[in-house]
């Protein structure tokens, strides 16, 4: 949102150093050199909403790299969620919450039909997971 539309790629290339850190403290010191580089120069709102935001991203960095390539993107729940809300925009209003719950239960049923394939980060992911959480984790 704070970049213009030319730099945009060049700006998220530049931001993938900070979360690709291997720690929160690197990850900080990748944000400094963001910020007192070029785009942070050009832009500098970017880093103010990144350090605003800091206490937020730190436990992204607890992750081993495989983990965080399945967490950081929302495609697929920006997909779902748009599903829901286009069914419910295209009913208007509904008599009772039973109704709207209903409808929203069976746009979930449609959609699980379409998931065939995983991501491809989810095999490496769920081994670290299994790892990370293997009392909450099952293998089968």
């Amino acid at each position: 949102d704070f970049v213009s539309y030319k730099d945009r790629r060049a700006v998220a290339s530049a931001l993938k150093q900070i979360y690709r850190a291997k720690d929160a403290a690197a990850g900080e010191r990748e944000l400094d050199a963001f910020a007192d580089g070029p785009w942070g120069r050009k832009y500098p709102a970017i880093a103010q909403s990144w350090r605003r935001h800091w206490s937020e991203v730190i436990p992204f960095f607890a992750f081993p790299d495989d983990v965080r390539r399945i967490i950081y993107t929302t495609n697929s729940i920006e997909s779902l969620n748009a599903k829901l809300r286009r069914a419910v925009r295209a009913r208007g209003h509904f008599p009772t919450d039973d109704s709207v719950t209903k409808l929203l239960y069976l746009v979930l049923n449609l959609a699980q039909k379409e998931w065939k394939m995983p991501p491809r980060e989810w095999v490496m992911a769920k081994a670290q997971f299994a790892i990370l959480f293997p009392d909450r984790f099952s293998l089968a």
